[in-house]
């Protein structure tokens, strides 16, 4: 299990959603798939029997989907371009292709053609809202999550990677936390010059970009994309609740937003193995206790 995980939440239908992926990305795969209790049922508006999470693969790059129902207004799930998932190809008959995979009922941000920084680069927002950039470069083939600071978080992207590496890397199972690369605007961007045009980072082994948009867009960070962090103690759940939602706010069932309105969800390991199984009376109960909770407590759910 990858420490941090990013989680797409779809009303009721991922697992088209993960199917189509699966089928234009290589080095791909479903994972595994669990299904909604009556207890996840009631509390989530779906059917009991119905695919809850499915666990996928995409370029070796971990991804967990959810069929939540919808969310409420507090909390909207919506996909926007603030969080995409960076996809690095090595030809540009490679980029194009998988381009023209995603393209059909897409939104275009950015058309896939040549550019300064890239012999074939593009931008989209696929048929189900998730936001690629599909670029053409050097190194290995890889998707990271890409996180765009723009609206009241413009020009914090160089203070959250500090904020993130800061609280990853103290913890032992999580030290390949640093700050991989930051490039700055130029100074024929007077308005941006303390700003990141690119930035990577990396999280517990995880892979991000980051950038700054001064931009008047109308979208900004939400749950829709959240990251999954896997803990294996309760000591790692604790300091991770904490240290992600100073400054933010907590939910419940794991869930927290952070001081840059960037979603969380600190889980501990052993969630998996009581939720799933044939035992469907132990996860019935687990998903009950877990339903009444804002922080996720080990010895709570192991007891239910």
């Amino acid at each position: 299990m990858k420490n941090i995980t990013p989680f797409l939440w779809f009303n009721d239908n991922a697992e088209e959603v993960t199917n189509f992926y699966v089928s234009i990305f290589k080095d791909s795969r479903i994972v595994s798939a669990s299904r909604y209790d009556e207890a996840g049922a009631e509390a989530s508006g779906m059917k009991a029997g119905t695919v809850m999470v499915v666990d996928f693969e995409l370029e070796g790059q971990a991804f967990s989907a959810i069929n939540g129902g919808p969310t409420p207004p507090e909390f909207p799930a919506v996909f926007t371009p603030a969080i995409s998932f960076y996809v690095t190809c090595k030809t540009v008959g490679e980029a194009k292709e998988l381009w023209s995979k995603l393209l059909p009922g897409a939104e275009i941000m950015m058309p896939f053609e040549k550019y300064p920084f890239s012999e074939g680069f593009g931008w989209l927002a696929d048929k189900f809202g998730v936001s690629w950039q599909i670029f053409t470069g050097e190194g290995e083939q890889k998707i990271m999550p890409c996180l765009m600071f723009t609206g009241d978080y413009a020009g914090k992207a160089s203070e959250a990677t500090d904020f993130y590496t800061s609280i990853f890397s103290v913890q032992a199972r999580f030290k390949e936390s640093k700050i991989d690369i930051l490039e700055h605007y130029g100074p024929e961007q007077p308005a941006e010059k303390a700003a990141i045009m690119h930035g990577e980072f990396t999280l517990g082994g995880q892979s991000f970009v980051a950038m700054d948009s001064h931009m008047d867009h109308k979208f900004g960070f939400t749950p829709a994309i959240s990251f999954m962090v896997n803990c294996e103690t309760q000591a790692e759940v604790d300091y991770f609740w904490e240290e992600l939602s100073r400054g933010g706010k907590t939910n419940v069932c794991g869930w927290l937003l952070d001081r840059y309105g960037i979603a969380w969800q600190i889980v501990p390991s052993v969630l998996g193995r009581l939720l799933g199984g044939t035992d469907q009376a132990k996860a019935k109960r687990t998903m009950a206790a877990m339903l009444k909770m804002s922080k996720l407590i080990i010895n709570d759910l192991e007891e239910a």
